[in-house]
This record gives structure tokens, C-alpha cells and sequence, in this order.
């Protein structure tokens, strides 16, 4: 008896979300969020929790705080796919910058010359680089003084995105 209830209060749940997830303020859109990042499973636990900490300030209103936090897990896993080869492909196409490790690329790089390495090193398309670099201007407006304040929808929009950026850099580079 106890179960069959627990069954239908959770099924109410699944019904509400999904009706009320439909209505552009809804937070049940934001429940949809944290389903999402399960769809990425390549990533370390730390570009995990950045993710999960996104969706957090998207629940508690902190917008700018939320995009900054989900452009951060995204270029750390950029990071680690570049790792990969032990950077033999971006050292070929970047020779005088010699990146041995993570830091060092960290250190060498600014996000915006990390992104055209990638493109440079073949392993990223120009059509990426520049929806990167488009990542990268949003997450810039959100994290240094401007006029731009994303409200809930942008803020999910903008996470969806970088999962969905995710997920296909993980088809490729498993």
C-alpha cells in the first residue's frame, strides 16, 4: 500500500514537472537542468560539481555567478581533452608555447588563445571555435562589470548549451 503511493506521488511529480517546465519561468525547468547533466558522463567530478553549482545559482537567482561556473567546467574538460594526446597536437600547432601539463597550459593560454589552439591542432572545426568564442563573450559579460544580466531562461539556455557541447566532444574523444 505505502509503495503504491510513494508510485503515484512520484508519477504526480513527473506530471507536474513536465507541465510546468513548459512555461518559460517555471523552476521545474530547472529540475530539467539537473536530469541533463547526467547525459554527460565523461566528466571528473570536479567539472561536475562546477555544473551542479550552476544549476544551484540558477535556482537561487545568481545568473551571472551560473554561467561563469558552467563556461569553467566547460574549458577545464576542454583542458583535459587536450591532455589527452600528452598535447603532442597542440604543440605542433602552437611549437613555441610547449605546454607540458595542465597548469602549464592554464598558465600559457588565455581561454580565447586556448580555444583557436584547438582549432589550430585540428581538434576542433572553425564552426566550434566560434560558437566557443561565443561561449566565452557570455561568460566574460557575466563575470566582469557590464550591463548584461541573464535572467532564469538565459541562464538555462546557456547550461543547456554547454552540455550539449559536452556531449558531442565526448562522441569524439571518448
Amino acid at each position: 500500500m505505502l509503495e503504491a503511493a510513494k508510485a503515484r506521488v512520484a508519477n504526480f511529480q513527473t506530471a507536474a514537472h513536465k507541465l510546468l517546465g513548459a512555461h518559460a519561468g517555471a523552476i521545474s525547468r530547472i529540475i530539467d537542468a539537473r536530469k541533463s547533466l547526467a547525459r554527460v558522463s565523461a566528466l571528473s567530478v570536479k567539472q561536475g560539481d562546477m555544473l551542479k553549482q550552476s544549476v544551484r545559482c540558477i535556482e537561487v537567482e545568481v545568473f551571472r555567478a551560473a554561467h561563469v561556473l558552467a563556461f569553467a567546467a566547460f574549458v577545464d574538460y576542454l583542458h583535459e581533452m587536450a591532455a589527452r594526446d600528452k598535447f603532442v597536437a597542440l604543440n605542433a600547432a602552437r611549437p613555441k608555447l610547449k605546454v607540458t601539463n595542465v597548469d602549464d597550459l592554464r598558465e600559457k593560454y588565455t581561454d580565447h588563445g586556448f580555444i583557436e589552439a584547438l582549432e589550430a591542432a585540428k581538434l576542433i572545426s572553425k564552426t566550434e571555435r566560434k560558437a566557443f568564442h561565443g561561449l566565452l563573450t557570455r561568460r566574460n559579460e557575466c563575470a566582469h562589470p557590464s550591463d548584461f544580466y541573464p535572467d532564469m531562461n538565459q541562464s538555462l539556455g546557456y547550461l543547456s548549451e554547454i552540455i550539449s557541447r559536452l556531449e558531442a566532444l565526448k562522441k569524439r574523444y571518448p
